[in-house]
């Protein structure tokens, strides 16, 4: 497999970690990220483009994003924005607080607009050159959502990342498959990536590029997490080659 060239810039991602971590941020784990978030928002993208083809447009709408997660669960990633979202605001319901009254949307928002939802736009070149190499194009509004569903997962998959190194390894209370009763179950990811990946190693001032992919284990399953794993340890491959350690900076 040959590594892709990641749409998101390691100085954006490193960004995201400073938002989150004052821990020094690898080049191998930067890019390590930065191939994560791209193959999730690949995976999205290339969901809601087979939505799209059913209505014979290319051009793709946020309907599409909601259809294109209903149908696959692995997709519903960067939950916090779906508060933010127009697109989701149907799918969030309404709340109500312990008296009965209505919550106003601004209450459930919280008093501060997250880091990961103010800074969405600088992700849009990044969003829009995926778009384009998947050959499709999307309205404002669809741009502005994956924007936004690829700030907070990145942002998310920083914070895991930080808790790895904090923690010093995984740390597992269970894990949910999905199937039905009458398949035999796999498990989310493989026992030896599992095991290789929930004790750390190295010291615990930096994030380092097993940290990110341990942390890939937390915050995705299925085959969209085994993907991104496979694709992250390729796109790592020649910095780990070159420097004989994954944590060079």
């Amino acid at each position: 497999m040959t590594a892709e060239p990641a749409p998101f810039k390691p100085s954006l991602v490193k960004a995201v970690f400073r938002d989150v971590t004052p821990l020094h941020v690898s080049r191998s784990a930067a890019r390590a990220a930065a191939s994560v978030t791209r193959t999730v928002l690949t995976e999205i993208i290339d969901g809601t483009r087979r939505v799209a083809a059913e209505q014979s447009r290319r051009k793709l709408i946020p309907g599409d994003l909601i259809s294109a997660t209903d149908r696959d669960v692995e997709l519903e990633v960067g939950g916090t924005w779906y508060v933010h979202s127009p697109t989701f605001r149907s799918r969030t319901g309404e709340l109500y607080d312990a008296d009965g009254a209505l919550v106003p949307l601004r209450r459930r928002r919280g008093p501060r607009t997250p880091s990961a939802v103010a800074g969405a736009h600088r992700f849009e070149a990044g969003v829009r050159k995926l778009l384009r190499s998947r050959g499709a194009t999307a309205v404002p509004a669809m741009v502005r959502d994956l924007d936004g569903i690829a700030s907070v997962f990145l942002t998310d998959l920083a914070r895991s990342a930080a808790a790895v190194v904090r923690e010093g390894g995984v740390t597992r209370f269970g894990t949910v498959v999905l199937g039905t009763p009458d398949e035999a179950a796999a498990p989310p990811f493989p026992k030896d990536v599992l095991g290789t990946l929930s004790t750390r190693t190295g010291d615990r001032r930096t994030v380092g590029r097993d940290d990110v992919l341990a942390a890939t284990t937390m915050v995705l399953f299925g085959d969209l997490g085994k993907r991104a794993l496979t694709e992250a340890k390729v796109s790592t491959r020649d910095i780990s080659a070159s420097t004989g350690n994954e944590g060079d900076v």
